[in-house]
């Protein structure tokens, strides 16, 4: 099997469901459009509006603690500032993010969900230029890496520790297949080109508590860092790449090193 692109997907709102794309149009130091450029921060700590700087994923609600989440399937509409919240195929939240009024519910909202005391409600982070990326801390150039996630080493770890892991757990910006498995961490420090982009392997994802949780359940059912450290003597699935040509990237194109 050629390798190639499996998949593509946005996280506008950080700790929230994915977005599928069929394809998306990338930028030379730029991360994928639209991906984690609003988050919800815990209220109190150490996010302040307009910062220009990274923080700790655990300044924001996010799968880390909050596995209740998972359960939610959210939409953002960039053109529209539409933003809709269906759980198990119902429809409980749809606001205009571009009104004052639509963030207000928006608060209240997960205010709600998040079993947040009374009169406590999350903020709203929304700073132009920034995002939300769990690499942001580390400097201005990794906030706009983009995550990729080798689906054959999904797979072997699934079958190496007997139990069902869905991909969506990595929360990846690009599923690759047709790759042997692990051998994407070959490409970290070399250019190679998704399609018409190009792009660098930076550094391997280390992986965290996020990724206990089942994203279809909201359980927390899998000890993922733990089994992954068992099993290869590391913590890591995926890496990062830096994207250094521009182009646009669809589904089902080929990898080429």
């Amino acid at each position: 099997m050629t390798a190639h692109v499996e998949g593509l997907f946005v996280y506008p709102v950080k700790g929230m469901s994915a977005q599928p794309l069929e394809r998306v149009t990338l930028t030379a130091g730029r991360g994928v459009p639209h991906d984690r450029t609003i988050a919800l921060a815990r209220p109190g700590g150490a996010y302040v509006p307009g910062m220009r700087h990274g923080i700790s994923k655990r300044e924001f609600f996010v799968l880390v603690a909050e596995e209740r989440l998972a359960v939610l399937t959210t939409h953002l509409d960039p053109a529209t500032g539409e933003y809709t919240v269906d759980v198990r195929g119902h429809r409980v939240l749809t606001v205009d993010l571009g009104t004052d009024a639509g963030v207000a519910e928006l608060k209240a909202f997960y205010a709600r969900v998040l079993d947040l005391p009374p009169g406590s409600e999350p903020v709203v982070a929304r700073d132009p230029g920034r995002r939300y990326t769990d690499t942001a801390h580390d400097s201005d150039e990794a906030m706009e890496l983009v995550s990729v996630l080798n689906l054959a080493s999904v797979r072997d770890f699934a079958q190496r520790t007997g139990s069902p892991v869905d991909p969506g757990r990595f929360r990846a910006n690009v599923h690759l297949d047709g790759l042997e498995a692990w051998s994407e961490l070959d490409l970290v420090g070399r250019e190679f080109s998704l399609g018409p982009v190009r792009v660098r392997g930076a550094f391997p994802t280390v992986r965290c508590a996020a990724t206990e949780v089942d994203p279809a359940t909201g359980r927390r059912d899998l000890p993922v860092p733990q089994l992954l450290s068992r099993t290869y003597g590391h913590d890591v699935m995926g890496f990062y790449v830096q994207v250094v040509g521009d182009g646009d990237l669809a589904v089902g194109e080929a990898l080429h090193v």
